[in-house]
């Protein structure tokens, strides 16, 4: 087993321990830093895959933006101290149940359709994909371009952020 396995293996283990933490943790702030390490974990896969573009953006917008959007929401709601309703057992045995049932169903579509040898196969991308040809399609306004929607979610963001310092501010 080489160090490459060894990381996978590290990894896979940090995302779901801290996937199932996200999940059930009582607190509302400790799910959130559970959800952190999840999508850290997250970006560490795509940096070992190779796509270290997509890395960097989980890291930034995810990792970096929504957990911060997220203890902003909490902390300016006073919603650290609330703490989750006890689940009966009735909703515990109908969540198995239905998380049973639905990963049943993903499975068997996997093995009964059509595409199952392409789901199998890596996806080939245009060769010579650089940093450099991500950078400008992404800021070109041309017909593969995107940037009148980059600055769609830019103005967003910041309607979304002065909403937040008006709200802060009230108080």
């Amino acid at each position: 087993m080489d160090s490459y396995n060894i990381m996978f293996i590290v990894l896979a283990v940090v995302i779901v321990i801290s996937s199932i933490v996200t999940v059930t943790a009582r607190s509302i702030m400790r799910s959130t830093t559970a959800l952190f390490f999840t999508l850290l974990g997250t970006a560490g896969i795509y940096f070992m895959l190779g796509y270290t573009f997509l890395g960097a953006v989980q890291i930034m917008v995810y990792a970096g933006g929504i957990i911060v959007l997220y203890v902003f929401a909490i902390l300016l709601t006073r919603g650290s101290k609330d703490q989750l309703s006890e689940n009966s057992k009735t909703k515990i045995a109908l969540s198995a149940i239905l998380s049973i049932v639905g990963f049943g169903l993903v499975v068997f579509l996997i093995f009964t359709s059509h595409l199952r040898g392409a789901l199998l196969e890596p996806v080939q991308g245009p060769h010579g994909m650089t940093m450099q040809y991500i950078g400008e399609n992404l800021l070109s306004s041309g017909e593969k371009g995107y940037l009148l929607p980059f600055e769609a979610v830019s103005l967003l963001l910041l309607a979304c952020i002065v909403a937040g310092l008006m709200v802060a501010r009230k108080r």
